[in-house]
């Protein structure tokens, strides 16, 4: 058996020692760093026998267990593993275990007496890189090269996937972050028509976030709830600024045009994809627990957990800011009527997070 990492004299691409001075220079030796489970002594030195006659500066380092093989792998790179196969105990099987638990991309060269060609099939199977019957050793070298380049080209081409993944990540994230702009503007650009509610967008949605994390929405859907409540109000660039901005009480004919806004706003976001995963609070957010509110009359667990979630947000921004015909309630006058609207306009259970989110992030309340 060789020594951990002992290195086997340089020999010629014929076998014979390097010659003596004056001679002609031979070819560079590859460095190969393997890490070796024996089988027999004989083979190991028939192995680097060979290896080095293919042309192989080749380092061996034993290994006889699988914590040894662990430690091993820790404590750096190889070039490759070659694994007697054994019927029991440890070899090239339980290697290959470790190998592909450990996510580690390290060919493996399985060593097969002449009655173990149906466990090399399943050592194949189990990711093994090839296997080479005993008797066959001195073909080493060719079978060598064949796995060092498939392992090389593999590597390449993983490193290649890799980059255009990332490439591609940038891109999605610059055309996110260009979609979040649009929206962005949108919404300012729908705060600033009505100068009462300047900024309530912006609150709104931040705080509708805050809550729907609270109550376990994933942070993928968290980015489709606040474009959603950035746009509550998109379908309002369809009324009349004589609708919209009237000082005075709608008469019934102009609360049926303002009533339409939701229904504007899914003709308006449905034909744009990226948009259509965040339409549930421009349509939904009227909508009311007790089945009262439009477009639909949609009642409890109808209504998209969304738009339930960004009723209560936005009532609370609503009541909370101050109007040129009112002042804006107190947190604790807020807190009550909440309460008050629990089961009829809204979720109990938004209701209830709301009140513990209230309770716990001062920035709610101001």
């Amino acid at each position: 058996m060789f020594d951990s990492d002992h290195a086997p004299r340089s020999v010629s691409s014929t076998g014979s020692p390097w010659p003596h001075a004056g001679c002609a220079r031979p070819r560079p030796f590859r460095p190969l760093h393997v890490l070796l489970i024996p089988g027999d002594a004989r083979d190991d030195a028939l192995l680097a026998r060979e290896l080095a006659a293919g042309g192989y500066a080749t380092s061996l380092s034993a290994v006889d267990s699988p914590s040894a093989l662990h430690a091993r792998l820790e404590r750096r790179a190889w070039d490759l593993l070659i694994a007697d196969l054994v019927p029991e105990g440890f070899g090239a099987l339980a290697a290959l275990e470790i190998i592909q638990a450990s996510h580690i991309d390290l060919p493996v060269l399985v060593v097969a007496g002449a009655r173990g060609e149906d466990r090399a099939v399943h050592a194949m199977r189990a990711g093994a890189s090839d296997y080479l019957a005993r008797n066959r050793l001195v073909t080493i070298g060719p079978i060598v090269d064949r796995i060092l380049k498939e392992s090389a080209e593999r590597r390449t081409r993983q490193e290649a996937e890799r980059a255009a993944r990332e490439r591609e990540q940038q891109a999605l994230l610059e055309l996110a972050t260009a979609y979040d702009a649009t929206v962005e503007g949108w919404s300012r650009a729908l705060d600033l028509r009505d100068h009462e509610t300047e900024g309530h967008s912006r609150r709104v949605a931040e705080v509708t976030v805050k809550l729907a994390r609270r109550m376990g929405v994933s942070e993928i859907d968290l980015v489709h709830i606040r474009r959603g409540a950035l746009l509550h109000d998109i379908g309002k660039i369809g009324v009349p600024d004589a609708v919209l901005l009237k000082p005075a009480a709608l008469t019934p004919a102009e609360w049926i045009i303002m009533r339409r806004h939701p229904e504007l706003a899914r003709e308006l976001l449905a034909p744009i994809e990226y948009l259509r995963p965040a339409l549930d609070i421009p349509y939904c957010h009227h909508e009311k627990w007790d089945g009262t509110g439009y477009p639909r009359g949609l009642q409890g667990t109808e209504i998209p957990l969304a738009a339930r979630i960004f009723a209560a947000a936005d009532i609370w921004d609503a009541i909370r800011s101050d109007r040129p015909y009112r002042k804006g309630w107190s947190t604790e006058a807020g807190r009550v009527h909440m309460m008050t609207l629990s089961g009829t306009h809204l979720d109990p259970a938004v209701v209830a997070a709301f009140l513990d989110l209230l309770a716990e992030d001062d920035s709610v309340g101001r």
